[in-house]
C-alpha cells in the first residue's frame, strides 16, 4: 500500500514556486500578491486565514489581509471587492467562506473579477474548466489531480467515483477527469444514492468528498482501489489535549490495509489546497503582467 503524502507533493510544488517567484520578482520588479477577505472570527476560517498568509511571506508574496466585522453590510462588502477589483498591485482575491448568514456567498463570488478569482469558484471560470479552456481551478480538486500526477496514477479508461456533489470539489473534479487527456470515466454519487456500496466497489479511483466523518468503510472499496480522501471533520476524542482528533471522510485504518494507494488525513489533500492557491495567485500575476505589456 502506497501512502499518497499531500505534505510531500505540497512541499515539492511550493520549493518550485519559490523559485519561479524569484524569477518574477526580478523580471517585473514586484510581488505576486493575494488579497484575503476574512468576515468574522470563525476559528477554522482564522486558522486556514493564517495559513495562506504564512505560504504568502514563504514564498514572498505580498499579502493583504482584511479582517471584518461579522456585522458588515452586503453593500460594504461588494466595495471593498470592487476596491480590490481596480487594485493592480493585487493578483488575487479570495473571500473565506463560509460567510456570516446574513451576507449573499454567491453574490460575493459574482463581484469577484474572473481574473482575479484564484479560488476558480466564479460562473466564468467554472464554466471555462467544464468546457476544457484556460482558468482557475477550483484549489482542492487542482490539489488531488496534482496528487495523481506526482505518483504517475493514470486516470485514462479509469472508472472513477466521486462521493460528494458540492460545487467547491465534487462537480470540479468531475470536470478536471473528464477531460481529453485524462479521459476517465466518472461517476458523481452524494448520499442519497442507492446502492452506493455497489457503486463505490467498482472503482479503480474512489474520492471522498462528503463530509461524513469516516463514512467510506472497508466494504466499500475493491482491493486495487485508490482512495483519495478529501475530507477534513473533526470528532471527539477525550484523550486529546485539544479534545478532538481531525479525521477524513474514510476508515483510514481499515481502508488502508485493503487498497493500493490511499491519501492520509490530515497530511493528505488539505496541504494541497494552500499550494494550489498560491500556484493560482503566481499564474493571475504573470497573466496580468502580460496584459499590462
Amino acid at each position: 500500500m502506497i501512502v499518497l503524502s499531500g505534505k510531500e507533493v505540497a512541499n515539492n510544488k511550493l520549493d518550485e514556486l519559490e523559485i519561479k517567484t524569484q524569477e518574477f520578482v526580478k523580471k517585473y520588479n514586484r510581488q505576486p500578491t493575494l488579497a484575503v477577505i476574512l468576515v468574522g472570527d470563525n476559528p477554522a476560517s482564522q486558522s486556514y486565514v493564517a495559513s495562506k498568509k504564512k505560504a504568502c511571506i514563504k514564498l514572498g508574496y505580498g499579502h493583504k489581509d482584511y479582517i471584518l466585522d461579522d456585522k458588515i453590510s452586503q453593500k460594504e462588502l461588494n466595495n471593498l471587492v470592487d476596491e480590490l477589483n481596480n487594485d493592480k498591485s493585487v493578483d488575487g482575491i479570495l473571500v473565506q467562506m463560509p460567510l456570516p448568514n446574513h451576507l449573499n456567498e454567491q453574490e460575493v463570488i459574482e463581484r469577484i473579477k474572473s481574473d482575479k478569482d484564484v479560488d476558480g469558484f466564479h460562473p466564468i471560470n467554472v464554466g471555462k474548466l467544464l468546457i476544457g479552456l484556460d482558468c482557475f481551478v477550483s484549489c482542492t480538486p487542482k490539489g488531488v489531480m496534482a496528487i495523481l500526477d506526482y505518483y504517475n496514477i493514470e486516470t485514462a479508461s479509469k472508472n472513477v467515483v466521486i462521493i460528494g456533489r458540492s460545487n467547491i470539489v465534487g462537480k470540479p473534479m468531475a470536470s478536471l477527469l473528464i477531460q481529453k487527456g485524462r479521459d476517465a470515466t466518472v461517476t458523481i454519487a452524494n448520499s442519497r444514492t442507492k446502492n452506493l456500496k455497489e457503486l463505490t466497489k467498482t472503482a479503480d479511483i474512489l474520492i471522498a468528498a462528503i463530509g461524513r466523518p469516516l463514512y467510506v468503510t472497508a466494504d466499500m472499496v475493491k482491493e486495487d482501489c485508490v482512495v483519495i480522501d478529501v475530507g477534513i471533520n473533526r470528532v471527539e476524542d477525550n484523550t486529546k489535549k485539544r479534545g478532538y482528533r481531525v479525521v477524513g471522510d474514510v476508515d483510514y485504518d481499515n481502508v488502508s490495509t485493503k487498497v493500493k494507494a490511499i491519501t492520509p488525513v490530515p497530511g493528505g489533500v488539505g496541504l494541497m489546497t494552500i499550494a494550489m492557491l498560491m500556484e493560482n495567485t503566481l499564474e493571475s500575476a504573470i497573466k496580468h503582467e502580460g496584459m499590462e505589456n
